[in-house]
């Protein structure tokens, strides 16, 4: 028998091996027994707890994880779990349990010793209160063919790389696999997933490169790691524990890495008054366009203290976006729909400064990222607007918005097991792990690859602000507020056809001051 103390001694585990012949089973198993004593809680009891050796990777699980907070009658949150896996140390699990206040119900980051808020870069008090951080006007450079290609995807790696780098060790795929001395040792290999397929068995196969050379790695499906990696989607970032087979053409994983958000983010609240509203696809032109909602919300402002007007995209519906699209335009010439579109800007409070951005309807190239809407169609746009790209970083008071339309929630849908236009709040969440607003590269969503990448979510916002599914959404996720207002359009043919039920004439209004959203509804 083996004692291994953690923490301050109040917790003994004792793990006796057993083999074979001592037990009528068909595979090794290890018995492990925790020995509670003088725990602040009452009901201190001996728990046993079997684990199968043949599920045990030289590390926790996260089962084995959550049932050690359960013995103490408290709950954990997932990122807690998670945090504790990418440490690989045990002994961090008493130190929680040692740590939190008696009438803790749910042990959350706060709890983890250590752990402290951290902002994300330094903010200064600028003049004007906006400022365009990335995006302003002729930033997104011209397509310069397939030379740029290289640049694209070496620092795609590079920096989302470097992320989860900062986290964890990593080993070249090169070295690992032309050296044998790491035949079935645990490492960590990091790598752009080149292609993901699912076996005749159920498990998952994903091919990673990076600079220097590629391997397969197997995702089992009776491993814990199997839930992340059916999320795992082509050319995102990844990093991956686990262990090298004995002829060095497979590795197999035990937990997955993404670039994420620290768990200990902290996001920048503006130190004076101010507030934002949030909308998106607006669709001005389109016969189901909802013009008494928008009367209703733009004598709201006119009411209302609010500084900031924030539009992610879709201002008009354009002309020859698809199929059949004439017979559902109320104005049919392009010039027209942005005239009347800046009409409707120009009879908000003049105070406010409106930040708009474009969308896949606009009339400006398909292929992200977009440049800003072109002079000659912007004539009747009040001074108060400020046009950027697609995507924008603006920051407000110091508050850091992020403005994507988010095209790509069309190929997370289709990638992702459970994910739906319904979720959108989720797909925002699926961008922040990844630090990537369109990391699937090739499908429904075309990229104009420059010598960097704009499309990394880097630095990190405050407010993650989409549009383009047309349902309203919010999240919060590791300190990023995530915003999709939906859409000033009632439901189309189309939208009929695929059963997606919108959710029109909203806006959500936050407090700079709290990063506090509040939805209001001009139905």
């Amino acid at each position: 028998m083996q004692k291994n103390t953690f923490g301050s001694m109040r917790r003994i585990l004792c793990m006796v091996q057993f083999h074979y012949a001592d037990f009528p089973i068909s595979e090794k198993f290890v018995l492990i027994i925790f020995l509670k004593k003088g725990l602040h809680r009452p009901g201190a009891r001996t728990t046993i707890h079997i684990f199968s050796a043949a599920d045990s990777s030289g590390m926790l699980s996260a089962q084995e994880i959550t049932h050690r907070f359960l013995d103490t009658k408290l709950q954990v949150h997932p990122e807690v779990v998670r945090y504790i896996l990418e440490q690989d140390e045990p002994a961090l699990i008493e130190r929680i349990i040692a740590g939190v206040p008696k009438d803790t119900i749910v042990v959350s980051a706060k709890h983890i010793p250590g752990v402290k808020p951290v902002r994300d870069g330094m903010r200064f008090a600028v003049d004007p209160d906006v400022e365009v951080v990335s995006g302003s006007a002729g930033t997104s450079g011209a397509v310069n063919g397939t030379g740029d290609y290289l640049h694209y995807f070496r620092d795609r790696y590079s920096r989302l790389g470097g992320m989860i780098r900062s986290r964890v060790g990593a080993m070249p795929i090169e070295g690992l696999t032309k050296n044998s001395r790491y035949r079935q040792e645990e490492c960590t290999v990091i790598g752009m997933v080149v292609e993901v397929k699912t076996t005749t068995n159920g498990h998952r196969i994903a091919e990673i490169e990076d600079s220097g050379g590629t391997i397969s790695v197997l995702f089992r499906k009776d491993r814990p790691v199997f839930s992340d990696a059916e999320r795992i989607i082509h050319d995102e970032v990844i990093g991956v524990k686990g262990k090298l087979s004995n002829d060095g053409k497979l590795f197999f994983a035990e937990l997955l890495y993404r670039p994420d958000i620290r768990i200990d983010n902290a996001p920048f609240k503006s130190g004076q008054p101010g507030k934002a509203v949030f909308i998106s696809d607006t669709h001005v032109g389109s016969n189901t366009f909802l013009d008494a909602s928008w009367n209703k919300f733009a004598d709201w402002l006119s009411d209302s203290d609010y500084s900031y007007l924030l539009i992610a995209g879709d201002l008009v519906d354009g002309i020859g976006i698809y199929p059949g699209q004439d017979t559902e335009l109320t104005i049919k010439n392009i010039y027209e729909q942005y005239d009347a579109f800046g009409a409707m800007m120009q009879d908000l409070p003049s105070r406010m400064k409106i930040i708009i951005s474009p969308g896949n309807h606009d009339v400006v190239r398909g292929a992200e990222p977009q440049p800003v809407l072109p002079a000659q169609f912007v004539k009747e746009f009040p001074s108060n607007c400020v046009l950027v790209e697609n995507p924008a970083l603006v920051r407000l008071q110091g508050v850091r918005v992020l403005m994507y339309h988010g095209r790509s929630i069309d190929d997370m849908i289709g990638l992702i097991p459970g994910a739906s236009y319904e979720k959108s709040g989720q797909m925002m969440e699926e961008m922040l792990t990844r630090r990537h607003l369109a990391p699937a590269y090739g499908r429904k969503t075309p990229i104009a690859a420059g010598k960097t990448d704009r499309l990394i979510i880097d630095p990190l916002p405050e407010i993650l602000h989409t549009g383009h599914v047309h349902i309203k959404g919010i999240t919060n996720y590791r300190g990023v507020l995530g915003i999709n207002a939906g859409t000033w359009q009632s439901q189309t043919k189309f939208q009929k056809q695929m059963n997606v039920n919108p959710t029109p004439a909203l806006a959500v209004a936050v407090d700079l001051q709290t990063l506090v959203p509040e939805t209001f509804s001009f139905a």
